[in-house]
């Protein structure tokens, strides 16, 4: 082929990448996760360069290297309303494959099927550092067989496996200042970038006689119009001396690096990337000229990022703001292609990764980011008891929202040494303060110190905080067995049953069944307190904290005869834990159907709030809820961004039921609000959810997506109600012990749902 010709095709599938498909063949190709393999970036910018040409470029390049060599394939089934009933994949080696199906590697020829997601590619083993192409035409129940997609390449990595965990590099995006502020009398500018961002500082300057020096100052808090020199904690600011030479020069601002967050347990950023700074304000001292807009930007990094993948808008305008910062949170913090915990230390946790990964999914239809962080962890683990566990959950969601069940094989072994039964003690509790953390136990985990309970974060009296005041654990009691803990592993052993019976692996299947259900009986005999009426901290203790309480709900531990005494305790400590600590109750609250105290949870405005994120000055949430609850917290790290994911998840109330979003869930609890409206991604394309609730009607508008089924729920809103769909009455089914009713389940389709009351 010639090299025109090689341009022509991959400036094609460059245009397939980035727009929307033919509306009657498959778009959203991916290639083990990732969407965009075709692209190819230059230090960090999207290029025109090809696949093919990436060998012969001097400068440094980027572009997905696809690690198996057995990946998998999925993409968006076309057309609205209907589902696939078959598919048919063609990879080969040359683009000519378009025409005439030359150099074809595999052919699936027509399965009759209607899997669209993680399908594992069947023929003989790719090469490595190889070039691919692939295509798909599926037939629908309604519309028949569709043409062929456009087709999409990908090019393998130097080393393969049967499979390997493949994802984007590292990409920058320039910005320009919202504002900028001449100060005559002292010769400076104050820039403000509008949101802080990881990145770099590019400056555009003229000396007369170069022999003047300009001071850059960059921040991410303000004092007025000047950068807080003194911001505390781990909130940065940095200052720079700029000779500048005789001319108008463009200069780069190299930035220093930090010894704590790049040391040897943290993620370095990669060379074509160089070192970062989060930053949103910048100040230049000493500057006689007076730039232009263009003539000051800012480089910011980050994972590749749709911002267009996911909307939410309601009658609360504090609810919309808070969702702004947090969508924007996850953008912001992915600049080291790996979940870490934020700029201080750059390290990834697994509660950070947990929380990481459902805003992630939550905002974008972005898979690999959270893959691979999951699978760095569980080769990496740290030291708290509840974050080993939370690698099972970890593994579980990314199995659900992907659909792609390699990596619970791949990784088996060690999530079933992580759901910690070797702590077992003879009570049937997991401990790990009663001799069991034994050599061998530490190796099947991969870690070579022992591991301890940690309930939330910061305890009382370390980081900063005096021994009078709390810490974020609500004075949690620590004994020898841990309800927080134990209340973990009874959900690791639930959901390792379900991964064992994924995988084949029966036997695991029925052994953990029935220790989750075991553990159930046994958690609610040792640490419920009738007395009391709600959960004590640990077995030798009759102190209760808001942790005791929330977890256990949130895991579905609560027999329903004792729910509502335990409600009433956790909204009578209202937000008594961390950033890290509100995932769980906000899950709890809307897993017990308690709406209204969510919403006035996430809503607040005091100093344990998201709204306080907001009101300090920061663009991105921080680490802990003030800086008086975390002296030395960051103003940069994701675990804080938890609306991100609690309103699609829980408020919006879609969230998968079946693996890959075969089937979905909906079941907004919009609690008080007059109206909300959302688009969520998934792997099969956006669900949109338009409620109003008005008085005396409820109107639910959606849609969903090809090839995907919803069971839905309407709120009960009175004794006396009728269910049109469409205009057409629908039957439906209150649900026991619950304030909803049951739809029942919708095709994919559009719809409007109404209850008149």
């Amino acid at each position: 082929m010639s090299s025109f010709a090689r341009l022509f095709f991959a400036f094609t599938l460059f245009l397939g990448g980035i727009s929307s498909a033919v509306a009657d063949i498959p778009s959203g190709l991916r290639t083990d996760l990732l969407e965009h393999t075709d692209r190819v970036w230059q230090n960090g910018y999207l290029s025109n360069i090809s696949l093919a040409d990436v060998g012969k470029t001097v400068e440094s390049v980027q572009y997905v290297r696809i690690a198996s060599s057995r990946p998998s394939f999925s993409w968006i089934v076309p057309g609205n309303g209907v589902h696939q009933t078959s598919y048919r994949i063609v990879v080969a080696e040359t683009p000519e494959m378009v025409s005439d199906g030359k150099g074809v590697v595999w052919d699936s020829e027509t399965v009759e099927s209607g899997q669209s997601v993680a399908v594992v590619y069947g023929g003989e083993p790719l090469q490595p550092d190889k070039i691919y192409y692939w295509k798909v035409k599926v037939a629908t129940d309604k519309d028949g067989e569709s043409g062929w997609s456009q087709p999409k390449a990908f090019r393998t990595a130097e080393k393969l496996s049967d499979y390997g965990v493949s994802y984007y590099p590292q990409v920058k995006t320039k910005e320009y200042p919202s504002k900028m502020l001449r100060t005559l009398s002292d010769k400076r500018l104050f820039i403000d970038f509008g949101k802080a961002a990881f990145g770099q500082l590019v400056l555009t300057l003229t000396s007369e006689t170069g022999r003047d020096t300009v001071v850059v100052h960059l921040g991410e808090a303000a004092d007025g119009d000047r950068i807080d020199r003194k911001p505390g904690g781990t909130i940065r600011y940095q200052k720079y001396f700029l000779p500048l030479v005789k001319g108008k020069q463009t200069y780069r601002i190299a930035i220093r690096k930090d010894g704590r967050n790049t040391g040897r347990d943290a993620v370095f950023m990669p060379d074509y990337i160089g070192e970062v700074l989060p930053f949103r304000y910048c100040e230049v001292e000493g500057y006689h000229g007076e730039p232009a807009l263009g003539d000051i930007l800012r480089e910011s990094v980050h994972y590749p990022f749709d911002d267009y993948a996911s909307s939410f808008n309601s009658s609360n305008d504090t609810l919309n703001r808070i969702w702004e910062l947090c969508k924007y949170s996850i953008k912001a913090t992915s600049f080291a292609g790996i979940y870490v915990d934020g700029d201080r230390e750059r390290i990834p946790y697994e509660a950070d990764a947990l929380i990481n990964q459902l805003c992630h999914y939550g905002v974008d239809a972005e898979y690999a980011m959270a893959r691979r962080s999951h699978e760095y962890l569980l080769q990496r683990p740290t030291w708290p008891t509840e974050w080993i566990l939370q690698s099972v959950l970890i593994a579980w969601y990314d199995y659900m929202y992907t659909g792609d069940s390699r990596s619970l094989k791949a990784c088996y072994e060690t999530l079933k040494a992580r759901s910690l039964t070797a702590l077992q003690d003879d009570n049937g509790l997991i401990s790990t303060t009663t001799g069991r953390q034994t050599k061998e136990f530490l190796e099947s985990i991969k870690r070579r110190e022992p591991i301890r309970d940690i309930v939330d974060w910061p305890h009382t009296g370390i980081l900063g905080l005096n021994k009078h005041e709390g810490g974020e654990a609500d004075g949690f009691v620590f004994t020898d067995y841990n309800a927080v803990t134990n209340a973990y592993h009874y959900e690791a052993l639930k959901i390792m049953g379900r991964i064992a019976n994924v995988i084949g692996e029966q036997a695991d299947a029925a052994y953990f069944e029935k220790e989750a259900s075991d553990f159930r009986e046994r958690f609610n005999k040792v640490f419920f307190d009738k007395e009391l009426g709600h959960y004590v901290d640990g077995d030798t203790t009759r102190h209760a904290s808001l942790h005791a309480n929330m977890f256990p709900v949130a895991f579905g531990m609560v027999p329903a005869n004792r729910l509502d005494g335990v409600l009433e305790f956790i909204r009578s400590r209202k937000m008594a834990c961390s950033v890290y600590g509100s995932q769980f109750l906000m899950d709890a609250l809307y897993e017990a159907s308690d709406s209204e105290y969510a919403l006035s949870m996430l809503t607040k405005t005091d100093d344990r709030s998201w709204y306080n994120m907001i009101r300090v000055g920061s663009t991105i949430s921080l680490e802990a809820w003030d800086n008086k609850y975390k002296p030395n917290q960051d103003w940069n790290h994701a675990w804080g961004a938890v609306p991100a994911n609690a309103i699609p998840r829980k408020l919006m109330g879609v969230e998968p039921l079946l693996p890959g979003f075969e089937k979905v869930r909906i079941k907004p609890q919009l609690a008080s609000l007059a109206w909300a409206k959302a688009l969520i991604p998934t792997i099969r394309g956006a669900v949109k959810v338009d409620v109003d609730n008005a008085d005396g009607k409820y109107v639910m508008r959606l849609t969903v997506p090809a090839n995907m089924t919803a069971d839905v729920y309407m709120p009960l809103m009175s004794k006396k109600y009728e269910v049109r769909i469409d205009g057409q009455i629908r039957k439906t089914a209150r649900l026991k012990d619950s304030p909803f009713i049951a739809v029942g389940e919708l095709p994919s389709g559009t719809y409007t749902l109404e209850m008149r009351y």
